[in-house]
């Protein structure tokens, strides 16, 4: 009988091999399986949390007149996005708690949760669109120039792009890079907090700074030294919608469905007349 040892003793290795293959192959398609079928749980996550627990967290920008204004002294917000934000929360029925962003962290604040939706008029650059998702646009607005009445320097837009001049644009705003790419002769400043465009204007360490139309309303409602620059025709007109971070449909089409609601029932249109951004307002 010994002599059978060593035939068996490698048919069993097959065996066992083969059944260890088979066993793999199996584990394998189970795992698949497994995937597919979790799959489904994982969209609409968001949506699920806020309805757990009754709350929507909205990153706002606290320093975007007209949009979603946090004011010096009351410390109350005010916007056209704080009034939307709330119909958003009523709409399904959540609390809204707000979360202070900016344009510049504003990619890290929704892909790192600390919010749920952006809803402060954000501008849909390609930059943005590869890192967020959009909802349809709500609002639209090209890129004027604010300088002081009497300005020597510039008084024209034709004036920005010229040799010596210093013009201004908010870190992080779809500005940055349009005016990067526009100015050929004239110095462009890139303005972060602490520090604001309209102080280094006051300051004369700017000739001019560039903004959108919300913002443009900020200083001709509250200053009487600023005055106002058109570009001749269109620039760079940007959609502005809500964002939000990538892979959740279902939230996305929760956030997308209420501005398409908002576009027909009449509460967007209302909002911006409110806030005197009649002019920008999209509908379709």
């Amino acid at each position: 009988m010994k002599p059978l040892q060593p035939t068996i003793r490698p048919a069993a290795r097959s065996v066992a091999r083969t059944a260890t293959r088979v066993a793999a192959r199996l584990l394998g398609t189970g795992a698949l399986l497994w995937a597919a079928a979790a799959a489904p749980a994982l969209a609409g996550t968001v949506q699920d949390r806020v309805k757990a627990g009754n709350t929507v967290r909205v990153c706002i920008w606290p320093d975007y007149y007209g949009i979603s204004l946090r004011h010096p002294r009351t410390q109350q917000l005010a916007g056209i996005d704080i009034d939307l934000s709330a119909e958003f929360g009523r709409d399904i029925k959540a609390a809204v708690q707000y979360v202070d962003s900016s344009f510049a962290t504003l990619i890290d604040d929704l892909k790192g949760d600390r919010c749920d939706i952006a809803m402060f008029a954000v501008g849909q650059l390609p930059a943005r669109q590869e890192q967020l998702a959009f909802t349809r646009p709500y609002l639209q607005s090209d890129i004027y120039g604010v300088t002081t009445k009497g300005n020597r320097v510039v008084q024209r837009w034709e004036d920005i792009d010229k040799p010596g001049v210093a013009v201004a644009v908010q870190a992080g705003t779809f500005m940055e890079p349009v005016m990067a790419a526009e100015l050929k002769q004239a110095r462009l400043v890139r303005v972060s907090p602490p520090a604001t465009r309209e102080r280094e204007l006051e300051a004369g360490r700017v000739d001019v700074f560039m903004t959108d139309y919300p913002y443009s309303r900020r200083l001709l409602d509250n200053a009487d030294w600023a005055t106002l620059i058109s570009p001749p025709a269109p620039l760079h007109v940007l959609p502005y919608a809500y964002a939000m971070k990538k892979g959740d449909a279902a939230w996305l089409a929760m956030a997308d469905d209420f501005v398409a609601r908002i576009q027909r029932d009449g509460r967007l249109e209302a909002a911006a007349k409110r806030h005197g951004l009649g002019p920008i307002v999209r509908l379709r």
